[in-house]
C-alpha cells in the first residue's frame, strides 16, 4: 500500500488592502477609486465630515431628516419620479449620520455608472425636501422615539449617553434629536442645513468595484463639476474628544417594574487609533473579552451560568478618544449576579491574558480580512470610514500587519493603558465604569447597593 505524504500547509501570505487612487477633484473633494476585478456592481460612498455639533441646539435631528429626505425629490423630478429612475436604473440609495459624519452609499451595475452619478449629483446638489416628505420624515422620527424608549437596549444607550457625557456635549443627547427638537424641524431649516453643511468642500468619494475600460475621474469630474465647493470650515467637534460628565463612574437604573430581563450598557473611555502602542491590541482585547460566543464574558455568564443568550464587548474609536462598550441583556432573577460577574470579567484583563487568548483573538481577526474585505461594498465603507477619521485605507493594511505581531506582552500593556486612563482600579470594585441597567428597579436595589460598586441612580420614566 502506497502512502502519500501530507502536503505542508504554509502561513500565508501577508494580506494588503486594494491599493486606491486618489484624485483632487477641483471643488475641494477627494475622489478614491479601487479596482476589484470581477465585481461588477459598483458601490459609491460619498462621506462629509459634518459634526452633529453643527445642528442647532433647538433643532438636533435635522441631519436625520435632512438624510433621510435627500432622494425624496429633486428640481427636476418628483419624489415618486426620482424613486422610479433609481430603480429603472438599477441604483440602490441610502444615507444617515453619525458621530463620524454624514454617508451616503449607492450601489448599481457597472454599465449604469454614468447615469447613477447624474442621480448623485441631483441628490447633492438639486434636492428640494417637499413640505409632505419633510413632514412625514419628523413623523416617522417621532414614532422611532417612542419605540426606542420602549425598546429595553436603545432605552439603556440612550441613558449611558446621557450619564457618560458632559451635559452639554452633543454626544450626551441622541443622534436622531428628541421629541422636542425633532419636532420643531421645518422644510425652510433643513434647506438651509444642506445649503451650509453638504458642500464638496471636505467630502470624500469613493468608488469600487471592476473599472477596467472606465475613466472614473473623469466621469465623477464632469458629473459633480456643479458641486459646490462652500464656505464652512470643518470639522470642527469631529477633531476633539468629548468632554465626560465628571459623575459618569455610577450606576443608574431604568425602572422597568415586572422586566423578565434586564439590559446592561457598560462603558468607560477608550483610545482612537492613533493610541500610543499602537491600535492593533485593542479589537483583540474586545475579542478575548466579550468578542464571540467563546470569550470571556459569554465562557461565565452564557456556557457556564445561562445567564444570557451573550452579550458583546469592543473598542468603539471615534477620531479623537473613544469607548470600551459592554452590551447585552440577563434573566431578570440574575441582575445582581451578573452585574458582579460582568465588572470582574471586565476588570480581569489588570490579571493579564494567557498566549491562547491572544492567538486566537490575533487569528480570526487577521485571517478573516480577506474575506471581510472580499466585496466592493466592503471595501467602499472601509475607505469611507478611514476618510471620515482622517485616514487612508494603507492604515488598515499597516494596523493588520502590526496584528499579526500582536503578542500577549503588548496586549497586557494596551489593556494597562485603557485601564489607567478610565481610572479601572481592581482594589475597588465597579471604579471607572459607567453602568447602566433597564429592569425592576424595586427587585434589584437592595442587592445592587450591596455590591458596592458605587452610587446608584434610579430613573423613572414618564
Amino acid at each position: 500500500m502506497t502512502t502519500i505524504a501530507r502536503p505542508e500547509v504554509a502561513a500565508p501570505e501577508p494580506w494588503v488592502f486594494p491599493e486606491a487612487t486618489a484624485t483632487a477633484l477641483p471643488n475641494g473633494a477627494t475622489l478614491l477609486t479601487y479596482d476589484v476585478p470581477g465585481q461588477y456592481v459598483l458601490s459609491i460612498r460619498v462621506g462629509l465630515p459634518i459634526s452633529l455639533a453643527d445642528e442647532p441646539r433647538d433643532l438636533e435631528g435635522i441631519a436625520t431628516v435632512m438624510a433621510r429626505t435627500l432622494d425624496e425629490g429633486t428640481e427636476h423630478h418628483s419624489a415618486e419620479e426620482f424613486a422610479r429612475l433609481l430603480e429603472r436604473k438599477g441604483v440602490s440609495f441610502g444615507a444617515g449620520i453619525g458621530d463620524a459624519g454624514l454617508t451616503m452609499d449607492l450601489d448599481v451595475v457597472k454599465g449604469n455608472l454614468e447615469p447613477a452619478l447624474d442621480l448623485l449629483r441631483q441628490i447633492l446638489t438639486e434636492p428640494v425636501f417637499p413640505e409632505q416628505e419633510v413632514a412625514r420624515q419628523v413623523r416617522t422620527r417621532l414614532a422611532e422615539i417612542e419605540q426606542e424608549r420602549a425598546v429595553a437596549a436603545h432605552r439603556a444607550v440612550i441613558e449611558f449617553v446621557r450619564t457618560f457625557y458632559a451635559e452639554d456635549e452633543r454626544s450626551a443627547r441622541p443622534i436622531g434629536g428628541t421629541r422636542e427638537t425633532v419636532s420643531a424641524i421645518t422644510r425652510e431649516a433643513v434647506v438651509a442645513f444642506h445649503a451650509e453643511h453638504v458642500v464638496a468642500s471636505g467630502a470624500t468619494v469613493v468608488i469600487a468595484g471592476d473599472l477596467s475600460d472606465l475613466d472614473v475621474p473623469d466621469l465623477v469630474g464632469r458629473a459633480l463639476a456643479g458641486w459646490d465647493a462652500g464656505a464652512v470650515e470643518r470639522p470642527s467637534a469631529i477633531e476633539r474628544a468629548a468632554t465626560l460628565a465628571q459623575d459618569r463612574c455610577r450606576i443608574v437604573v431604568v425602572d422597568r417594574p415586572g422586566a423578565v430581563q434586564t439590559e446592561f450598557v457598560i462603558g468607560a473611555p477608550g483610545p482612537d487609533r492613533s493610541v500610543a502602542g499602537g491600535w492593533a491590541p485593542y479589537p483583540v482585547i474586545g475579542f478575548v473579552v466579550g468578542g464571540s460566543p467563546n470569550a470571556r464574558i459569554d465562557a461565565v455568564l452564557r456556557e457556564d451560568k445561562g445567564y444570557t443568550y451573550g452579550i458583546r464587548s469592543s473598542f468603539r474609536p471615534r477620531r479623537s478618544g473613544g469607548l470600551f462598550l459592554t452590551a447585552g441583556s440577563v434573566r431578570a432573577d440574575a441582575t445582581v449576579e451578573s452585574l458582579r460577574l460582568l465588572v470582574e470579567l471586565l476588570t480581569s484583563g489588570r490579571e493579564g491574558f494567557s498566549q491562547k487568548e491572544v492567538r486566537s483573538g490575533v487569528d480570526f481577526i487577521a485571517k478573516t480580512a480577506p474575506g471581510r474585505y472580499a466585496t466592493a461594498d466592503q471595501v467602499a465603507d472601509e475607505a469611507v470610514i478611514m476618510a471620515l477619521d482622517g485616514r487612508t485605507t494603507q492604515f488598515t493594511t499597516d494596523n493588520l500587519h502590526d496584528l499579526v505581531t500582536v503578542d500577549a506582552a503588548r496586549v497586557d500593556a494596551a489593556f494597562a493603558r485603557f485601564a489607567d486612563g478610565a481610572g479601572i482600579d481592581p482594589e475597588r470594585p465597579g471604579s471607572g465604569w459607567t453602568i447602566v441597567l433597564v429592569g425592576d428597579a424595586a427587585e434589584h436595589m437592595a442587592g445592587i447597593q450591596g455590591l458596592g460598586f458605587g452610587s446608584v441612580t434610579v430613573v423613572h420614566d414618564r
